[in-house]
């Protein structure tokens, strides 16, 4: 039994189910990496780490692979028909997360020696929580694994961009840093995110349709052509890019989404998917023009896709489980609606910085204020839904801040 200061810590209620301590660890991280990046970005702390290898890591690794796994240590068992993991389990894999956020953040404010064991611990725990999700699906005795097969693989797709990712940073290679990167965003977090959204946004929009057993199988398909195009060729990858938007697109309209919805958490998830064909049309545009005009347009095509698509669909999903299971109501309050519309300007503020860096203007601005709406977001929805998480929490209609009389 883990103490803290006399309290019972592993019956205490924060680590009575998976998702409670995975999403206030990815959501801390989600604050503290994003102000630590714009400090060394700032040069206001000097940092061994570059701002791209420190970015990357710490987002894709040590805020969006907790935050997933809390959802995917909640729902796969029950997707496979399996019991729920164990307590000891899923903590054994928690720790190693937490200490390898730790040492990352040290290591980049200090010594990058500490960021390297933070690293492989992380890895460590990564690699492990696949092999749980692994066991849980050979040991599912239901006949269609179709969507959890795809969750499996984009997970998989994950611990090995995570290898490479390690190897890469240990050896100095920039290329395997690079192509880890484009793995790590395309094959394991946007096909991760989109299996589980394909599968659960018609649902909880009560869209009747047909199952589509070759949509993941033609996506994953583009996915990896847009990897290996953009190894071959930076901004090569429009080809898949203009593709991917017709695809999903195309299936989008075919679903005929309920939208616009009267519910929040409902239309936040709808958006979400919205912006798949945005952000693989904004792709295609900005890598075509930087292959024949050189021009620089800060990412945009990743950041598009992540903070439009996954960004939206994890806060979606992260206050559906969050309220779900908490034994709240199913309902969005006025600043659960708030969040929800912040979430957009999160995505619009970066798209206008890569649109005024591509346009050669000084972004300094923007890039605060990209910054500043991010970190606005994730401290409100710890404001909002940490209580819940850690303590349970029943939440009301009143305000989250009272003024003083």
């Amino acid at each position: 039994m883990y103490t803290f200061k006399g309290i019972a810590m592993k019956n205490h209620y924060f680590f009575s189910q998976p998702h409670q301590p995975f999403f206030v660890l990815g959501f801390l991280n989600a604050i503290v990496s994003m102000f630590v990046f714009m400090l060394i970005f700032k040069g206001n702390i000097s940092s061994e780490l570059s701002t791209a290898t420190y970015h990357a890591y710490s987002l894709i690794f040590l805020m969006f692979t907790p935050a997933f796994l809390a959802f995917l240590f909640t729902t796969f068992p029950r997707f496979s028909g399996q019991p729920p993991i164990e307590k000891v389990v899923y903590i054994t894999i928690l720790v190693p997360f937490t200490v390898g956020s730790l040492l990352l953040l040290l290591g980049a404010i200090s010594f990058s020696e500490i960021a390297s064991i933070g690293m492989v611990i992380t890895l460590i725990g990564h690699l492990i929580a696949i092999n749980i999700l692994r066991k849980i699906y050979q040991a599912s005795t239901i006949t269609d694994k179709y969507d959890m097969f795809w969750i499996l693989l984009a997970m998989t797709a994950g611990g090995v961009s995570h290898l490479l990712f390690v190897i890469g940073y240990f050896s100095d290679l920039t290329p395997l840093l690079t192509f880890s990167i484009q793995v790590a965003i395309y094959l394991y977090l946007f096909l991760l995110t989109f299996s589980v959204a394909q599968r659960m946004i018609p649902f909880f929009s009560h869209c009747m349709m047909e199952k589509d057993k070759t949509l993941l199988r033609n996506i994953a398909l583009l996915l990896g052509i847009h990897v290996l195009l953009e190894t071959l060729q930076p901004h090569l990858s429009f080809v898949a890019d203009f593709a991917l938007m017709y695809i999903i697109a195309s299936k989008l309209l075919d679903w005929e989404l309920p939208f616009p919805n009267p519910n929040p958490l409902l239309w936040i998830l709808h958006i979400a998917l919205f912006w798949i064909p945005t952000a693989f049309l904004f792709s295609g545009v900005s890598n075509l023009v930087a292959l024949f005009a050189d021009v620089n347009f800060l990412s945009l095509d990743i950041h598009v896709l992540m903070l439009g698509f996954v960004l939206t669909t994890l806060i979606g999903f992260g206050t559906r489980v969050t309220l779900g299971h908490s034994g709240n109501m199913m309902k969005a309050d006025k600043w659960t609606t708030i969040l929800f519309y912040w979430t957009q300007v999160v995505v619009i503020s970066r798209t206008i910085t890569s649109l005024i860096v591509g346009l050669g203007w000084n972004f300094l601005f923007w890039f605060d204020l990209t910054v500043s709406v991010w970190l606005v977001l994730f401290i409100i929805w710890a404001i909002r839904f940490f209580a819940v998480l850690i303590f349970g929490k029943k939440l009301s209609s009143e305000p989250m801040f009272r003024e003083k009389k």
